[in-house]
């Protein structure tokens, strides 16, 4: 008999056996579920075997809200392997959300838009101080408090390309598929289908915060559109099963569903500590849920090269019996 979770704005409920998940799809379908078997977590109400069952049930169910706001669909493109960029392709009267900085280029009819917060519709009505708050996240986050609104003004299809800010991959996400909520690492957003909103995520266990490598805030993305996250070096997605446990070294977590578990983990012994070059914690992910990894996080990249960097004077040297003498009789040296 399989084990089913549910999952309510980010709060999990599980394992629960079948009598038990027929029940809870009964008495709410505003939610999504998840069982062995399925690739990806599921809007309640699609399950036709919880919800032909839950015809059957006494208690009525009580069907989901009608949406407020839905994203707009976009097409899009991936180019390049190691500094890619991603190419946006907007209908008329489409728009996209994207970081300040990002863009590369785009069509002519495309016009820009620079607004606070995350340019999320339902901001238009907002208070000065909502906007502001919305704003406020976005810098806690590490983005600035600007985002930019493209929307497509043209009367055909038109494009506009974004660029990753280092060397990396570009993650396509599409919300909905994901339980509508994502946790990423600060600074992870790159542009989005307007209607996706940026929030915040805080890390409420402490150990975890100081040492889990991602430190207390890190960001949320809730909606149903599509939406890209950029990280360093080659992405890996691991799809953990419940009670499945991954220890990942600090700093290597992109993204992961809200349902996954994140704590940490001593290395081992004294031994493994000092020497083992991993440092003190692993971080633990528990299932269910999926999880993307990185291979390179930037702080690593930056570390390297601050270590390689012009220290004595050069790099032309590098494995010369001369060293830095070497620099000097090329005339290397700005003395």
């Amino acid at each position: 008999m399989h084990q089913w979770y549910f999952s309510y704005n980010g709060q999990q409920v599980g394992p629960l056996d079948h009598a038990a998940a027929v029940a809870q799809a009964a008495r709410d379908q505003n939610g999504y579920c998840w069982r062995q078997g399925f690739a990806e977590w599921v809007p309640i109400a699609h399950v036709g075997e919880l919800k032909l069952a839950a015809t059957q049930q006494v208690v009525a169910a009580v069907p989901p809200p009608p949406s407020t706001f839905r994203s707009d669909e976009i097409d899009y493109q991936i180019f390049g392997e190691d500094m890619q960029f991603v190419e946006v392709e907007l209908d008329p009267g489409e728009s996209c959300v994207a970081e300040a900085g990002t863009m590369m280029y785009k069509d002519a009819c495309i016009k820009m838009d620079s607004v606070f917060g995350d340019g999320h519709p339902s901001q238009a009505q907002s208070s000065l101080l909502d906007k502001l708050v919305g704003a406020g996240k976005r810098l806690i986050t590490g983005e600035s408090l600007f985002t930019t609104v493209f929307n497509n003004q043209g009367s055909g299809k038109a494009r506009v390309a974004f660029a990753a800010p280092y060397p990396g991959t570009i993650i396509p996400m599409t919300l909905r598929n994901f339980g509508g909520r994502i946790i990423c690492q600060k600074e992870a957003f790159l542009c989005a289908a307007r209607g996706v909103q940026i929030g915040i995520h805080l890390q409420k266990k402490i150990l975890t915060g100081l040492f889990g490598g991602e430190g207390f805030i890190m960001q949320k993305l809730e909606g149903d559109g599509l939406v890209f996250v950029h990280a360093g070096g080659t992405i890996v997605e691991r799809q953990l099963q419940p009670g499945e446990i991954l220890h990942v070294d600090t700093g290597c977590i992109v993204a992961m569903n809200d349902t996954v578990q994140f704590d940490i983990e001593q290395v081992g012994g004294v031994k493994s500590m000092i020497f083992g070059g991993e440092g003190v914690f692993f971080a633990r992910l528990t299932g269910p849920g999926h999880v993307w990894l990185q291979s390179l996080p930037f702080s690593r990249l930056a570390g390297r090269m601050f270590a390689a960097a012009y220290q004595r004077g050069g790099a032309k040297d590098e494995g010369s019996v001369l060293g830095g003498l070497g620099g000097i009789l090329s005339g290397d040296r700005g003395f």
